[in-house]
């Protein structure tokens, strides 16, 4: 676990949603009483997530899931509601060419490596357009990788060119910091879920209920459920949870609710607008968000400058 029980900060910056509920003290892995309220739960900030993470600390973070840029919007088709309809999905999903995608991969993943904790474990999930960089990214930068999991979609598109098998699951890598990482596992939670049986690295869950589009919905929106589990299964109570993609804000969700603390970036002022009304229908006590737009604008010089002298 972060050795603080504050929520780790962004130096110069305001965050665009954030919450800090006086909720009831929670029991930390070590046995002792978390304050009531005692600090941020959530912070979401509006920048590009790698010159954001250059301002977090070392070590700060427990867990991250990361939903990266598929870049698969080149013009492709895929079946929806009966219909055939593009799966261009923005500017941010077209592919920049094999050698610049990889090196991106690698910058965002150092990245997350260097705010991890010596513990800390990062979840990834990709399509076979990106995922195969990724775990290379991985093994190039000292990344110990513990399982590859498979979510099977149980009611997939049909494939409408006829010319491949019907694509019917997306590809999670889970890895730790490093070699020397003693990584969290809840083993007991997970075979509990399975019935009394050790879990497989095969997991069927449905695509997001309507329930959890009902204010829009992201193009590449996981499931609360496959969240879940993830988080449940490799962070503690109180742990510091990051998503550097924050989309429609299902990470923050399913973190607030198994009582971790999160960190979030996004760049898109719709998926943040989106996310904030996901995240109001939470309990009333996450309902105090607030944007402080003087100090955004300080923040994002400061980014701008980090990006400047990055590049």
């Amino acid at each position: 676990m972060s050795a603080s029980n504050d929520l780790p900060v962004v130096k110069g910056a305001a965050p665009a949603i954030s919450h800090s509920p006086a909720a009831p003290g929670s029991r930390n892995t070590a046995g002792s009483r978390r304050s009531a309220g005692a600090g941020a739960r959530l912070a979401v900030y509006k920048t590009e997530c790698v010159a954001g993470m250059t301002l977090l600390p070392e070590n700060c973070i427990d867990l991250v899931f990361a939903d990266p840029p598929y870049f698969l919007s080149n013009g492709g088709i895929t079946c929806q509601a009966g219909r055939m309809v593009s799966v261009d999905k923005g500017k941010w999903d077209k592919s920049p060419g094999v050698k610049a995608m990889h090196e991106w991969n690698r910058e965002w993943l150092a990245a997350c490596q260097k705010c991890l904790t010596k513990d800390g474990t990062i979840w990834v999930s990709g399509t076979n357009h990106v995922i195969y960089s990724v775990g290379f990214a991985m093994q190039e930068l000292g990344f110990k990788i513990l399982n590859h999991v498979t979510w099977v979609k149980p009611n997939p598109p049909p494939n409408l060119s006829c010319r491949y098998f019907t694509h019917a699951s997306e590809e999670i890598i889970w890895a730790a910091k490093s070699d020397k990482s003693r990584h969290v596992f809840n083993y007991e939670d997970m075979k509990a879920d399975n019935s009394g049986k050790q879990m497989k690295s095969v997991w069927e869950i449905y695509p997001p209920a309507n329930g959890e589009k009902k204010y829009g919905k992201h193009p590449t929106q996981k499931p609360l459920a496959l969240l879940d589990r993830i988080i449940r299964s490799s962070s503690n109570e109180g742990d510091v949870v990051m998503d550097p993609f924050l989309g429609s804000g299902t990470t923050a969700i399913a973190a607030l609710r198994l009582g971790r603390r999160f960190i979030g970036f996004e760049v898109e002022d719709d998926y943040i607008a989106l996310a904030k009304k996901r995240l109001g229908d939470e309990e009333p006590l996450f309902r105090q968000s607030r944007v402080d737009r003087a100090a955004e604008k300080n923040f994002m010089s400061e980014v701008s400058r980090i990006a400047e002298k990055r590049g």
